[in-house]
């Protein structure tokens, strides 16, 4: 029979449509004893080893990442396209019955992630080279999905940050086409945002093609921009192969554009 302190402790820790593993519910002050019998009598479910939701709740990736964000021991946040989607600014919708949710960390991600059974799959993208840790901590850069009432709120980037992850990725996994395409629909980035991102992000691709996109559209917040305040680096950059230099920014683009 289970403690019935420990019961209503494990229901405050692991609210319905969250998970958790048993190392963070231990270290929450649960008991191994209590837990073995939690899942023994089905209080607790094995979504894989280790780790549990409560009885048969209903677990989406957002519960899984909103889960994870919570046990971390260092930030990880929701980025790039799927942020964007999240904002309702993607302009692509996945056909895919599996879709991707990019997920930016310092560190690797769990191993347990990618063998819960939910329809997502999990894409980690490292930080190191693009954000200094320091900025993975500043919640000003972040917005909040309530994705599900009474729980916590899922962390992703903001558009002024998510755009700059996205073009970073150009042209491996994102065409140009694409970036062309969510940066021209940005009408109202923060220019304050946008000035202290460029200022702190270590990808110079990313700043380059950046400036060259928004130059093709002239945003109204481009005016507050300026390009000399940034670390741009020096010489070109090959990164459209067999593309043509763009002589401002100092980047090979696709010819047609």
């Amino acid at each position: 029979m289970l403690n019935l302190d420990a019961r209503q402790q494990l229901q405050t820790l692991l609210p319905l449509g969250m998970v958790a593993t048993k190392p963070w519910l231990q270290a929450q002050g649960l008991s191994l004893h209590f837990l073995d019998n939690a899942v023994r009598s089905q209080t607790l479910i094995p979504l894989t080893a280790g780790v549990y939701s409560r009885q048969e709740a209903r677990i989406s990736w957002k519960g899984v990442v909103t889960s994870l964000q919570r046990m971390a021991v260092e930030p990880v946040h929701v980025g790039g396209l799927s942020a964007m989607a999240i904002e309702g600014l993607s302009h692509y919708l996945s056909k895919d019955v599996m879709p991707q949710v990019h997920l930016y960390s310092q560190e690797s991600l769990p191993r347990w992630l990618g063998r819960i059974d939910i329809k997502a799959r999990f894409v980690r993208h490292g930080t190191h080279r693009l954000w200094p840790d320091s900025l993975m901590n500043e919640r000003k850069y972040f917005r909040e999905d309530s994705w599900q009432e009474s729980l916590p709120p899922l962390l992703y980037a903001c558009p002024e940050m998510a755009i700059l992850e996205i073009l970073n990725e150009v042209p491996t996994t994102i065409s140009f086409e694409h970036a062309d395409e969510l940066l021209q629909g940005l009408h109202n980035l923060s220019p304050r945002k946008l000035d202290a991102l460029l200022k702190s992000c270590r990808s110079i691709k990313a700043k380059r093609l950046f400036l060259w996109l928004a130059s093709r559209h002239q945003h109204a917040w481009l005016k507050y921009l300026t390009a000399e305040h940034y670390e741009l680096g020096s010489g070109k950059r090959v990164i459209a192969e067999r593309g043509r230099l763009e002589p401002t920014w100092l980047i090979t683009v696709p010819r047609e554009m």
